[in-house]
């Protein structure tokens, strides 16, 4: 599945006080792969950015009144995602500002444009509950050098969380990767062994086996309870 990973910067907070988008990123996943396939464009807002928003990735004003508005650009933005899977991080901010531009052009809502839209917080939340998940978090976390981003950027930070977002889901491919390749050894050689998948294994030394026993000894006395595997056939 095409995965595309997408990131807005705005002129504010809040979609529904009136602020608008004013840069939009998104990149190619494919097949795990980040492709060159790149979206980026600036969008003139037609209202002023407020200065907390500016402070945060420095768009100006000035730097914006010679872009195109949001309806000049968003068929290709559109475009773009068609039949992907767009993943966001805090998806409901993005996703709250682009259904209000296409809800101004008549267009309606995001997701009638894409295949699904995953939440990378909301997955990182899964994965390490009650730890920080921001963006600089998961980077810091998952070893993705960041290095270069000195203020927030759209481009900047959808590189960024689609590193994020594969680091995250590695291990789901690999689990997966490993079934596959283990059904398929079975299939084509039913002989198929420990050895032959190199898992070196360690016998313990008689020692060792004494000292289990006698503390299994042990435990079946002060419990007075046979543990259960010693009641399995041989």
């Amino acid at each position: 599945m095409r995965h595309v990973i997408l990131d807005t910067e705005t002129t504010g907070l809040s979609a529904a006080g009136g602020h608008r988008i004013i840069e939009v990123a998104a990149i190619e996943v494919d097949n795990r792969t980040v492709t060159n396939n790149v979206f980026q464009v600036y969008v003139n807002p037609q209202r002023a950015v407020d200065q907390g928003a500016f402070e945060v990735h420095g768009l100006s004003n000035e730097f914006l009144e010679d872009k195109p508005t949001f309806d000049l650009v968003v068929g290709d933005l559109l475009a773009f995602i068609k039949g992907s899977n767009v993943v966001m991080h805090n998806a409901s901010f993005d996703v709250g500002f682009l259904n209000m531009e296409l809800a101004k052009l008549g267009m309606g809502v995001f997701g009638d444009h894409c295949e699904e839209i995953i939440d990378s917080l909301t997955l990182a939340r899964r994965l390490h509950p009650g730890r920080r998940n921001s963006l600089d978090a998961l980077c810091e976390r998952y070893a993705v050098d960041r290095s270069s981003r000195t203020l927030h950027g759209a481009l900047i930070d959808t590189q960024l969380l689609a590193e994020v977002y594969l680091a995250m889901t590695r291990g789901q491919d690999s689990l997966l990767q490993e079934d596959a390749n283990q059904g398929q050894a079975s299939q084509g050689n039913s002989s198929t062994s420990i050895r032959d998948n190199n898992v070196f294994i360690l016998p313990a030394s008689p020692e060792e086996l004494d000292r289990h026993t006698k503390y299994l000894e042990a435990l079946e006395k002060q419990e007075s309870v046979k543990p259960a595997w010693l009641n399995l056939p041989d």
